[in-house]
């Protein structure tokens, strides 16, 4: 039975006009996540992973999306509890009613989606100079991607997510290429499977798995993304559990697929020294076509990969500085919406000036003999901060139990959430011990929110929530 208590601001009004419009359908929301996870680390990041574990790469991206889909079932109950926009924030504000906590929670993960926007644009870079060979620099490349997604995000989130969807196909289609290539190889006799089993660098097996785990975890990442659109999702009470955690899955079988016909076909070698990976397995000349056109056809794929992630990335990002003006948690002004697009123009605008000083600064800092490449940096830079979000979500998750319940809400698993709290903690402190110059990265990030608090407690008015318009109509 439904809790009484529950409040109206809890449950869904489809007719509320002082919202955000309710215009994406469940089968949208499924490829919103499918497209967002399946793209923000495959095409980008694969390299590293194996040059971390080995020809078992594989076994790192299982575990992986293991804690994740653990960690989403946990978003997928709060969200059916909870179905309005701010995400995480919302639901930490919800447990603890600590402004500072909810802040910080926010600026965490906006950064982390800053941080992930940074290396996903470095990484389009990468695959555009295959394309483009002697084209113009990376850095400038990066940037003219982020405004160009920044303006298709000006247009409208209906918009966004259908072109989501369909570049959602694109890129799968670029992974079945790479799962064909694989079984080809299989099936000519050539394929050595004892490599799937390789875990060739040195030192400790588990810690070079953990190794990979930290960095795959990138590659997972971007589910969370899906609940800050819940105030724009027609009943979500249905369409979160299903799209969320079912798209979760299917990618993490795609992922692990993917990483085995990798690693079957190019020696790990070649894959861990490759910023496009995934590209040197089409290279290999396996299948009986042009190997210069297949090597085209796959780059361009991967452009609208990496394009697909970016773009969903950066749909959140003003939604989630939206949601938390109306709550008087950052400045005002970042509920302003435009008046004939109905998008939240302040903050896109904001989100896309962050994104170019970190491409900035991490090209400045890779040129100056960092350690380091921009796409590794940012990626780690992510990973820390949502593995700490997403251990404090399960927590939230386990402490709102019992208030706002609604017959309706879906309802984790409770020893699987204490699982997925162990293995988001586990892979956090590696991925620091192993990395400690991270948290400088994290540090100036924050000190970005810090400025956004430090304005609205000396200038914001409050009532925000109540004046602030509603967005797309």
């Amino acid at each position: 039975m439904a809790d009484s208590t529950v409040t109206s601001t809890n449950r869904i009004d489809e007719d509320d006009d002082s919202g955000l419009k309710r215009s994406i359908t469940g089968v949208q929301l499924f490829f919103y996540t499918l497209g967002d996870v399946l793209g923000s680390g495959i095409y980008v990041l694969i390299g590293l992973v194996a040059a971390a574990v080995g020809g078992a790469f594989w076994i790192a991206f299982a575990a992986g999306v293991t804690v994740a889909a653990i960690t989403g079932s946990a978003y997928a109950e709060l969200v059916t509890k909870y179905p309005q926009a701010a995400g995480s924030s919302l639901y930490v504000q919800k447990a603890f009613n600590n402004k500072a906590l909810t802040f910080l929670v926010t600026v965490s993960f906006l950064s982390a989606s800053f941080a992930a926007t940074g290396s996903l644009a470095a990484g389009f870079a990468s695959y555009f100079s295959e394309l483009l060979d002697g084209g113009p620099p990376a850095l400038l490349v990066s940037l003219v991607f982020v405004a160009a997604l920044v303006l298709i995000n000006y247009i409208g989130i209906t918009e966004s997510v259908v072109m989501n969807m369909l570049m959602t196909f694109v890129e799968l289609s670029g992974l079945i290429i790479v799962m064909i290539i694989g079984v080809w190889y299989v099936a000519e006799g050539n394929a050595d499977f004892g490599v799937l089993t390789d875990i060739s660098v040195s030192g400790n097996p588990a810690l070079a798995v953990l190794a990979g785990v930290a960095l795959s975890f990138f590659a997972m990442t971007g589910f969370e993304n899906t609940a800050n659109v819940a105030e724009e999702t027609i009943d979500p009470y249905k369409a979160f559990p299903r799209s969320l955690v079912g798209g979760m899955i299917v990618a993490g079988i795609v992922y692990v697929l993917v990483s085995m016909a990798a690693a079957l076909t190019v020696p790990t070698d070649q894959l861990a020294g490759s910023d496009v990976a995934l590209l040197e397995v089409v290279k290999q000349g396996i299948l009986p076509f042009s190997t210069d056109l297949m090597t085209t056809i796959f780059t361009v794929i991967a452009l609208v990969a990496i394009t697909n992630t970016t773009l969903v990335t950066l749909v959140t990002q003003p939604r989630i500085l939206y949601g938390m003006a109306r709550e008087d948690v950052v400045p005002g002004v970042f509920a302003k919406i435009h008046p004939t697009r109905r998008s939240p123009w302040v903050g896109l605008l904001f989100s896309g000036l962050v994104v170019g000083g970190l491409l900035v600064t991490g090209t400045l800092v890779t040129q100056a003999g960092g350690s380091l490449d921009i796409v590794e940096r940012l990626a780690l830079v992510t990973v820390v901060f949502l593995l700490a979000i997403y251990a404090l979500v399960i927590v939230t998750c386990l402490k709102l139990r019992g208030q706002d319940e609604d017959e309706r809400a879906f309802r984790a698993n409770t020893p699987l959430l204490i699982v997925g709290l162990i293995g988001n903690l586990a892979i956090l402190y590696y991925a620091i011990y192993d990395d400690p110059t991270s948290l400088y990265w994290c540090a100036g990030l924050l000190a970005v929110g810090v400025v956004l608090y430090a304005a609205e407690k000396l200038f914001g008015s409050k009532g925000t929530a109540a004046t602030a318009p509603p967005l797309e109509k």
